[in-house]
């Protein structure tokens, strides 16, 4: 079959009319899955076991038993003094909170991240943030928690949180974070 401009013309519009549809059809397929009240979990859910609606948000810092509630209300991180890796008392206050939780919440598991400020080497600092993150992981032990639901990792100096030469900011990068994660092996 000879093409000619009129047979261009007409695959071009039916190729036209297809593209529309297509977005039409999506369109609709996309306000229809944003429409669903209860597509991300954002229904309330009763801990209590009375039928009524206790305003707890599943997954929300409202939610004892969320990591979000791990990280904003107990506490996800400690800070150390300079060149230490040694559990000041409000260190240890925050990590009994941490254990009390994790021996609650079963289902998951944490990885303990242990940092440093940019003093130093990079070889020290990772030395440095190991030693941090294994005090860390000792306490929590200390305090009940089974070592095969806790890991240990250094990140020293290459992760600030703070970034300036004050010691307001080194104050805030030497730390241990705790990272919640579901279940079975980090």
């Amino acid at each position: 079959m000879k093409t000619t401009p009129t047979t261009n013309k007409r695959e071009r519009g039916t190729k036209m009319k297809t593209f529309q549809k297509a977005m039409i059809l999506g369109t609709g397929l996309l306000l229809a899955a944003c429409s669903s009240p209860d597509r991300f979990g954002d229904s309330t859910v009763d801990l209590n076991g009375t039928g009524a609606n206790s305003g707890v948000i599943a997954g929300s810092a409202s939610d004892p038993t969320s990591p979000a509630y791990f990280s904003q209300t107990v506490g996800d991180r400690v800070l150390f003094p300079v060149d230490q890796h040694t559990l000041t008392s409000t260190a240890q206050q925050t990590l009994n909170g941490q254990a009390q939780w994790l021996l609650r919440n079963t289902d998951y598991d944490a990885l303990i991240e242990g940092h440093a400020d940019e003093q130093g080497t990079r070889e020290y600092n990772l030395a440095l943030g190991a030693r941090r993150a294994n005090s860390v992981q000792e306490y929590l032990i200390s305090q009940g928690v089974p070592s095969t639901r806790l890991k240990v990792i250094s990140y020293g100096k290459e992760r600030p949180i703070e970034i300036c030469s004050e010691e307001s900011c080194y104050a805030q990068n030497r730390r241990s974070v705790t990272v919640i994660s579901a279940g079975a092996g980090v």
